[in-house]
């Protein structure tokens, strides 16, 4: 046994490989380190990591199992609360939420929660393992809207209550930001995310692709015409904000959503696919939360030096720790405290540079965070070709617009019950980023979860 004040450290790709490839960065615990690790954990009668995970997945109960080497029991409790454990033990931003919350963490460090719950999901998925679905269907039909970790939490929820779900997808492969968003080297499309998708489809879940709710269909039609008595609305939070700026509509400005959904789905990276993206030489990235990272840290694997350009200092980054770690550990640069004031281009339209201020912190705002100030004459300009807006998203109106008495907010977010994602049109769920705006994908799941009980609730009192 080693220290047990100390995590049982995790297998990495060495920095200035992984630089270079769209591999898997992390490379998980073997059996060995995650038994290990497990027995760390002190298995607490009043288990504060329960309260701290979205999901309220049972964790001293999973963990019990893997101490034991029973890595199907593990995934049975895992199971009983998440539809997409591969994936949460990787992009969940653990250290704020269980791990955030373990007693062992007083003292020393946290029980690697997030590490253990990957290794029992990859490894069920080795052995075959798959969750159990409902035993008889209810005869009720229920539309999910969205297949991304909201939908396709939602859906596999309902699933297992005996519903026959189907979720509409607008784009041409399920999954949402999980396929889109998140790059291949933090979360691996065919080996995670397709075989995640896989089991909710085994739960009995139907998944349509290519159908636009507001467009090909509507919320009303499906419920007055197709004879769904339900819908859940987890369609997500796509479309880009942009800061307005001059010169930022010139040939080399993206949005992060489509530099990151160019390279993810559409395999930018891979040569041999005739989607490629023109990375840049120099690319600046504008903001700090894990999509610029994620961003940043793709355009360096596709060749590109790449600087974070972000107006708070390094503490108020909101990205999690680990992302920020491993982009500084693989060369990317950090012009912090300093913001975009216009993109130069040339006369043919293409970007050239981009002209900056450097800011001081001042007083807190109504976030609580110190309001950036502009340094008086501190311009300067950034040699760059190419710059990445990662600003954050807000929900596309399409299906607000097109659905009659459902209330949005000024952010064009749908308003929705907390506790049962009930909305102000009857018999309409909704829930993740299309309610909250852009927020992580445990938050999504756990307002899919919510949303299923409120509509199992709804649909059984009807």
């Amino acid at each position: 046994m080693g220290d047990v004040l100390k995590k049982v450290p995790v297998r990495e790709q060495e920095p200035k490989v992984r630089a270079k490839n769209f591999d898997e960065v992390c490379l998980g615990y073997n059996k060995e380190e995650a038994i290990e690790e497990a027995n760390r954990c002190l298995n607490c009668k009043n288990a504060q990591c329960i309260k701290g995970c979205p999901v309220a997945i049972n964790i001293p109960a999973f963990i019990e199992q893997v101490k034991t080497g029973n890595v199907e029991e593990a995934y049975k409790v895992i199971s009983e609360s998440s539809a997409l454990p591969a994936v949460c033990g990787r992009v969940c931003p653990q250290e704020s939420q269980c791990e955030g919350k373990c007693i062992r963490g007083i003292k020393g460090e946290p029980v690697s929660i997030g590490k253990l719950e990957r290794f029992v999901a990859d490894t069920a998925r080795e052995m075959g393992i798959k969750p159990e679905g409902a035993k008889e269907k209810n005869g009720k039909k229920v539309a999910v809207i969205g297949s991304g970790p909201a939908g396709l939490t939602c859906a596999g929820d309902l699933a297992k209550l005996g519903y026959d779900v189907t979720i509409f997808e607008a784009l041409h492969e399920a999954g949402g930001v999980l396929v889109y968003g998140i790059p291949e080297f933090r979360l691996p499309k065919e080996d995670v995310v397709a075989k995640e998708i896989e089991n909710v489809k085994n739960l009995g879940v139907k998944i349509e692709t290519n159908v636009v709710i507001g467009k090909s269909t509507t919320v009303d039609e499906l419920i007055e015409e197709e004879g769904f008595e339900a819908v859940f609305i987890g369609s997500g939070a796509g479309l880009p904000k942009f800061m307005g700026i001059k010169g930022e509509t010139a040939n080399g400005v993206f949005s992060a959503n489509e530099y990151l959904t160019r390279s993810n789905l559409m395999k930018a990276f891979d040569e041999s696919y005739d989607t490629p993206i023109k990375p840049g030489k120099n690319v600046a990235v504008v903001g700090g939360g894990n999509v610029a990272m994620d961003a940043a840290r793709t355009a360096l694997r596709l060749g590109a030096n790449v600087s974070i350009v972000y107006r708070r200092s390094l503490e108020e980054l909101p990205a999690r720790v680990e992302e920020v770690h491993h982009a500084m550990e693989e060369g990317i640069k950090f012009e912090l405290l300093t913001n975009p004031v216009e993109i130069i281009e040339d006369e043919k339209g293409l970007v050239t540079g981009m002209k900056c201020i450097r800011m001081e912190l001042g007083e807190p705002d109504e976030s609580g965070r110190r309001r950036p100030v502009e340094i008086k004459g501190s311009e300067f300009i950034m040699d760059v070709d190419t710059v990445i807006m990662s600003l954050g998203t807000s929900p596309n109106p399409l299906i607000s617009s097109t659905t009659k008495g459902l209330e949005t907010n000024r952010h064009g977010c749908i308003i929705a019950n907390e506790e049962i994602g009930a909305t102000s049109k009857e018999g309409v769920f909704a829930g993740g980023d299309a309610v909250t705006g852009a927020a992580t994908v445990i938050l999504a799941m756990g307002a899919g979860k919510a949303a299923a009980k409120g509509i199992h609730d709804y649909l059984s009192n009807k």
